[in-house]
């Protein structure tokens, strides 16, 4: 939709709010390196950990030498030695594995509180982290908590028209017969407002005709 708005009117939103399911790295790539639209979406992201141990945000992304820097200050690499043919290191998710060393860890203080279970520390980084990271950086913002106040607004109202007044999907055919059933239920929607608002016993009567 964005794309065939733009294509039309030559204009776009300067802003996108959505739930989590917008969160996905491949969406947030496309919205901040493609379209430039800064993304109000909580990004998608299982990485953290609630047993204790380190989670990937727990180390620091050192962009100029392209590793990661564990708590301890040892790095993660996506490779340890150099290949005569180059590899991507790209994975069918569309993220990179940074390893440590396996003799960094077995000496290291913090071990079982990093990883216990395995030899070693392994982190996937997505392709789209940068955009990830914008989409962070943008959820502290005064204006991203707005946003998701005005949102629940907007969706509280999909939510009545689908629960109270049934209208779980368009009974009329093409645009004009979609444009009619959404403005009945607008119209339905604000008496109920007005009616909830304004209570027949604060309303003056009105006089019938002579």
């Amino acid at each position: 939709m964005i794309d065939r708005v733009e294509e039309q009117f030559g204009i776009k939103p300067s802003r996108l709010i959505g739930d989590t399911a917008y969160g996905t790295g491949p969406m947030l790539g496309w919205l901040v390196d493609d379209k430039q639209i800064e993304p109000h979406i909580p990004v998608w992201d299982k990485s953290e950990r609630d047993d204790g141990t380190f989670s990937n945000s727990d180390f620091r992304w050192d962009e100029h030498a392209g590793e990661y820097r564990c708590p301890q200050g040892r790095p993660l690499r996506n490779e340890w030695r150099p290949f005569s043919n180059p590899r991507t290191h790209v994975t069918k998710a569309d993220t990179i594995i940074y390893r440590s060393r396996q003799s960094d860890c077995v000496a290291c203080p913090l071990k079982s509180r990093c990883c216990p279970n395995m030899p070693f520390r392994k982190i996937a980084r997505s392709l789209y982290e940068a955009a990830r990271d914008v989409a962070r950086a943008v959820a502290k913002t005064a204006e991203y908590r707005q946003s998701r106040k005005d949102r629940k607004k907007v969706e509280v109202l999909f939510a009545h028209m689908k629960r109270i007044l049934r209208v779980g999907r368009l009974r009329l055919r093409g645009r004009t017969g979609a444009r009619d059933e959404f403005l009945l239920t607008a119209i339905a929607q604000n008496l109920r407002r007005l009616a909830l608002k304004f209570p027949a016993s604060e309303l003056a009567p009105v006089p019938g005709p002579a």
